[in-house]
């Protein structure tokens, strides 16, 4: 019989096995990737899309490898993209959004703030992978971030905690099992459903006014489960399932984020609705 503290590490590491579906592939070599474009600080947006676009990686993602698919597609429609990276651990490269996730929207923070600077603009849009896409709402509910966001664009966003497929369900059969979550990766621990993070964030609602909300979730997800739980509540929230639009798209949570060209269409749609089109199994090919 393994030893009590070899099983708590065999969750442990059987936890961020699970944890690290939301991390791309190519992560390994993201100081290789081309940004094809995004990150140019001298881009000024248009009178067609005004307000520049930043993109937000999931954990164990980074900024570049989360939006090889997504960002040159926004590109190539005309947007100022921008993404950043956050949630570092000391001696952890390349896989970020581990770290505390107040620290990270703080982190958001101060790169927003730095784009509107630079493109002289008042408000952002934000496009978020995942914790991405919730980790925002707090930014925008205790660190002021409603006043300099438009809209708020969650794919695949665990907005009210994970069971990780129902694998968290056992971390009561293993005392100190959250604790050491918490200690060596904080970032997922908080993201697990009833934490206290989670909690408070949605303490008294799900949204903040002034704010225009789109989650984008696939039937498929093995990651932020049980998957209707990604959808908010409130005013200004469109909820959208992948599969209500094209019932073959067998997109899980990875790819989601990272390829799916119908997804990428409601993206833009939720960016500018005034000219949205309707997104069919034919958006992939658009």
């Amino acid at each position: 019989m393994l030893p009590w503290k070899s099983v708590l590490r065999s969750l442990a590491a059987l936890l961020l096995t699970a944890a690290a579906f939301l991390a791309p592939a190519t992560a390994a070599h993201a100081s290789d990737a081309p940004h094809s474009g995004w990150n140019n600080y001298s881009c000024k947006p248009s009178s067609a899309h005004p307000r520049p676009v930043v993109l937000v990686h999931g954990t164990l993602g980074n900024s570049i490898d989360n939006w090889l698919g997504l960002a040159p597609y926004l590109k190539h429609r005309g947007y100022c993209v921008f993404s950043l990276d956050y949630g570092q651990l000391p001696g952890v490269p390349v896989f970020y959004g581990l770290g505390p996730i107040d620290k990270s929207a703080e982190q958001l923070s101060a790169f927003v703030d730095r784009v509107l600077a630079a493109t002289g603009t008042a408000k952002a849009d934000l496009v978020g992978h995942s914790q991405g896409g919730m980790m925002p709402r707090y930014y925008l509910k205790f660190l002021g971030g409603a006043g300099k966001v438009n809209a708020l664009v969650g794919i695949a966003p665990n907005n009210h905690g994970t069971t990780l497929s129902g694998l968290t369900h056992l971390l009561p059969y293993f005392p100190g099992a959250e604790d050491l979550l918490n200690a060596a990766t904080p970032g997922l621990a908080q993201q697990i459903v009833g934490s206290d993070f989670m909690n408070r964030l949605n303490a008294g609602g799900d949204t903040v006014p002034g704010v225009h909300y789109t989650v984008i979730a696939t039937r498929y997800d093995e990651v932020v489960t049980p998957y209707r739980t990604q959808f908010l509540s409130g005013p200004d929230v469109r909820n959208v399932l992948l599969q209500d639009l094209c019932a073959i798209d067998l997109s899980e949570h990875v790819f989601i984020g990272l390829t799916d060209r119908i997804a990428f269409h409601e993206v833009a749609n939720a960016l500018d609705p005034a000219h949205a089109s309707r997104t069919t199994c034919l958006s992939a090919i658009g």
